[in-house]
Formats: structure tokens, sequence, C-alpha cells
């Protein structure tokens, strides 16, 4: 979620002005819980000792876990500290799922794959669940290396069964139509002020004492312990966007427990960026990202019919924008709706075709497929509401962030002069931490030294918005060893797995032969998408799979 490789000239030097400024909150208190301490590190051992001792009991798969799972996918639990700072005091559960290794070799059936152990996945948010990661083996990308590793996902602290957190009543949390100004009103700010405070409020109420304990430090605690309970005396580990954070923190927390580790499309490990700085750098990255979509859209005018330029495009999505305002679509979507269906393109540009399809469809007359893909799906009403107060209470205990509205509005303001399209909406998101009724940590200061760590591979999207390709640099540079692939001129969000095979093919020599590159390199970018009146979405039927779409 971090600086952008190719920022326009205005909202470069906008961002480096916001670097340079103070964040306005209060420092983080030494000792907090969750900050790393001797107790923290002997609760570790503790609770890492008694899970090599229980294992897990891998069992079928309820439907809360992984509907509809293959009978080769298992699922169980695994117990881990609320405070490892006191790990014989209460304990959670959090569920885990697996499927085994194969050992078939998808380009020669007589060739038996020696297993390597498990390979255990984190798809971000925070507040994602990765208890689907398993299917992702059925996929050819995928194949290879199925049949070297179980393949393991699990669900994070808080994030569903896991010891759920929760901030609101799920049958209120989806609110539509909504607006979604670009430069709102005081008026407006203060409704969406008051609205930041009883959400915080909320939290606290819904979740209890035990709030502060949903962080980073402790989300990298549990992948210890579930290491141990798989028995395995060194970690394999693939995280992709959030998952790349407390993957690193892992890393220099036990870096003598890494066996191989992956960071797809890497956040930005600086303290000074968690999280506060690292949210106004994603929304000037999606300002460009939103570019690349319009100006991808002008191209096809021939099938869209709107307009044959990128400020034309953006003409017609604001007249649509416009239009909701004053009329919702299906009575549901309004210009909030429309920004959100939007905003996923920006992850992924497989999404382009469908996004560009209902726009047009709309503004000629025909709401329809806008109304199917932007109305919020009341079935997931509790799944959304549980993953955004994982992704709050997260952020917010991570790190110091600024109390005083003031700041928020100064930084938010400037900002949005240069990247409308998602500096407000991603404001209002993160606006609880302002508010938040758990102490504060300081992030930790994440730094590896030459051979204290296993190599790891980063990959990331050049034109990344929600990973911005300064953070992938950054995480480069902190984890000594480490070597970056980069896919030039991309900005898909997650490139592991996906059709570009030169870096699945990175991805391969590395998991299953310890194989990195001697330095840096770089593949040439995925072909964009085709451009069709009712293109479906294959990305979101594979990333169902794999657990993404978060907001990291």
């Amino acid at each position: 979620m971090k600086a952008a490789a190719l920022y326009s000239a205005a909202g470069s030097l906008l961002l480096t002005t916001l670097a340079a400024a103070p964040a306005g909150g209060a420092p983080g208190t030494p000792g907090t819980p969750g900050t790393p301490g001797a107790a923290e590190l002997r609760g570790t051992a503790v609770a890492v000792a008694r899970a090599r001792a229980a294992g897990i009991d891998f069992g079928p798969c309820s439907a809360a876990d992984v509907p509809e799972a293959p009978a080769g996918v298992r699922c169980g639990t695994v117990s881990v500290p609320l405070d490892y700072a006191h790990p014989n005091g209460k304990r959670i559960r959090l569920t885990v799922s697996r499927a085994q290794a194969t050992h078939k070799d998808p380009h020669n059936s007589k060739r038996r794959v020696p297993r390597q152990g498990a390979l255990v996945f984190n798809p971000g948010g925070p507040g994602a669940s990765g208890m689907y990661f398993p299917l992702v083996g059925t996929l050819p990308a995928w194949q290879r290396i199925a049949a070297a590793y179980d393949l393991v996902g699990y669900a994070p602290r808080g994030v569903g069964r896991s010891a759920p957190l929760s901030c609101e009543d799920p049958k209120r949390f989806f609110k539509a139509p909504t607006a979604a100004p670009t430069h709102p009103s005081e008026a407006y700010k203060r409704q969406r002020v008051a609205q930041a405070r009883a959400y915080a409020r909320g939290c606290a109420q819904r979740s209890g004492s035990g709030l502060r304990f949903y962080n980073s430090l402790n989300n990298a605690r549990d992948l210890d312990v579930l290491r141990a309970a798989l028995g395995e005396d060194r970690l394999t580990f693939m995280g992709a966007s959030y998952g790349t954070y407390f993957g690193a923190l892992y890393a220099a927390m036990f870096p003598s427990h890494v066996r191989r580790m992956v960071l797809d499309s890497a956040v930005n490990p600086d303290p000074q960026k968690i999280w506060y700085r690292s949210n106004l750098e994603q929304s000037a990255a999606f300002e460009e990202r939103w570019a690349d979509f319009r100006d991808w859209i002008a191209e096809h005018d021939d099938v869209y019919r709107l307009g044959a330029t990128p400020a034309r495009v953006q003409r017609s999505y604001d007249t649509a924008r416009e239009r909701l305002a004053g009329k919702a679509a299906g009575g549901t979507v309004g210009p909030g709706q429309l920004q959100n269906v939007f905003l996923t393109a920006g992850y992924y540009d497989d999404f382009w075709p469908s996004r560009a399809a209902a726009l047009s469809a709309y503004l000629h007359g025909d709401p329809g497929p806008l109304v199917r893909l932007a109305t919020p799906s009341r079935e997931s009403a509790a799944e959304a509401e549980n993953g955004s107060a994982v992704y709050t209470a997260v952020e917010c205990n991570d790190a110091p962030w600024p109390t005083d509205w003031a700041v928020w509005d100064r930084d938010n303001t400037r900002l949005a002069r240069v990247a409308p399209f998602e500096t407000w909406d991603n404001a209002w998101m993160n606006l609880p931490c302002a508010y938040w009724p758990a102490p504060r940590q300081q992030p930790l200061d994440v730094r590896t030294g030459i051979g204290e760590l296993p190599p790891v591979l980063i990959l990331a999207a050049e034109r990344d918005a929600a990973a911005p390709y300064q953070g992938a640099l950054e995480m480069n540079r902190r984890l000594a060893g480490s070597v970056l692939v980069t896919e030039r001129d991309a900005g898909t969000h997650g490139v592991a797995g996906g059709p570009n095979r030169c870096v699945n093919g990175y991805l391969e020599a590395y998991l299953l032969e310890g194989r990195v590159p001697a330095r840096h390199a770089s593949c040439a970018p995925r072909p964009e998408p085709v451009a069709s009146g009712d293109a479906a979405d294959k990305r979101a039927q594979r990333d169902a799979l794999k657990g993404k779409g978060d907001r990291r």
C-alpha cells in the first residue's frame, strides 16, 4: 500500500510533502501489549512447544470453513494464546485447512514427486481468510507446487471462526445507496467523523477487552505456532499483500525458523509508513491505476462508447455518478456503490471489461449489468462485516495514528486535489483509528542482516495500486539477501500463479528447487484484457479460491 513507481509529477511532489509532515498522533508506548519483549518471546516458546506436542487433528471441513470442500481438503484447529505475554491464560482457536501433496508430476505421470513439507499461505487484508487456498492445487499453474507441498490455508485471529471480531450488527453493515463525494462538504465530513467515532466504540463494545491483541505482531507469532503444529522445523510461507507485512515481521522475529518465503505484492514495511502514510500513498497510486483503466476504455471506444479520450471517459463516469446521486439504480446502487465496484478494477485488470460494459450499458439505458455488479450481497454481509472489523482492529492497533481530525482533513484535502478517485473513501475507511479505544504499538523496524535469513523471493507488479511498487523496493532493501522479481508495466494486485509464465517460472524455481535469480529480475507484462461487452470475471473465480480481493 505504498508509494507508486510511476506517479504524476504533481502527485509525486505532494507525497513528498506529506511524507515530511508529522502525522500528528501520539507516539506508541513501549511495552504496549503486542510489542516485542521478553514476556511475549517466552510465551511464544510455550505456545510452540504445546502446539508441536498436540499437532492438528484434521478431519472433514464444515460448510462454515470450506463450503463443498472436496474429500482431499481437510480442516482442523490450532490453539494460540490471546496474549502471548500470558500463554497460560485465555486461548483462542484458529481454523486451518490442508490438501496433502499429490506427489503427481503433471508433466510425467510415472514420476513420483517427493514431498517438501507444508506451504502456508495468507492472502492479506488484514481480515481475509486463506481457508480456500488448498483448492488452488487443482489449477494448472499450481499443480507442480501442489505435487511437492501440502497446501495449507488458515483463518488468522479474528477472521471467520478464528475467535471472530465484530464492530457492528452485520444486518446494518451494507448501507445502500450511499454517497461518495470526491470533495466532501464540511457537513458531510462531520457526518463521517461521527460515524467513525461510533464504529470505534462498536468495536470495543462488541469485541471486548481482548481487542488490543488483534495485531500484526501476534499474527506473526501465530504463524510460528502453526508451523510447529504442522510438525515443520522451518516454515515455507507465501504471503500476499498485507500477508507480506507480517511475513516480514516473522522473518525479522524468527529468522532461523524460515525455510523459504514468498512475498507477493509486498507492502512497505517502513515503520514510518505503518499505516497512516501508507494509506495516503495508496490513494495516490489508485489515481494512476484509474488513469490506466481510462486509457484502456478510450482505446476501445468502438466497444464501450464511453469516449475516445481518457478525459471523455472521466466525463462519462462523472455523468453516471451524478445520475446515481439523483436516482439510485435498482434502488441500491448510488455513487458509493459505483465507486466501490470500479475500485476493484484498480486491483485486477481482468475486471476492466465487465466494469466498462456495465458503465456503458447504464449510460445507454440499461442499468441491469451495473446493478448486478454493484449491489451489495446481503448473503455475504456477515463475512464482509467481520473482514472490516479485523482490518480496522489490526491497522489501528499496529501503530500510532493522528488523533486530531484537522490532520486528516489537511492531508486528504491536499491529496484529493490531484488524486480524487479513492482518497476520501480510503480516509473514511481508516478514520476509526483516530478514535481507537485500545493502546497503540510502535511498529517493529523490520531488518535482517546478511546470512540471518535464507533468500526471500519478492514479487511485485510495477503499477500495483493496492501495494505500490516502492514498498517492494523497500522490502528488498530491508531483507538482506532477498531477490525482487518485477512484472513490468503491469498493475494487477497479486502476481503469483496468474497468467504470467515468466513470474510463475521464478516462483516454481524457488519453491521447488530453492533457486533465486542472481539479482533483480523482471518479466514482461501480462496481456491486456480483451475488450468485450459481456466479459466474464475469470479473475474473480481464481481469487475466490485464493482468498484475495482484500484491501491490501
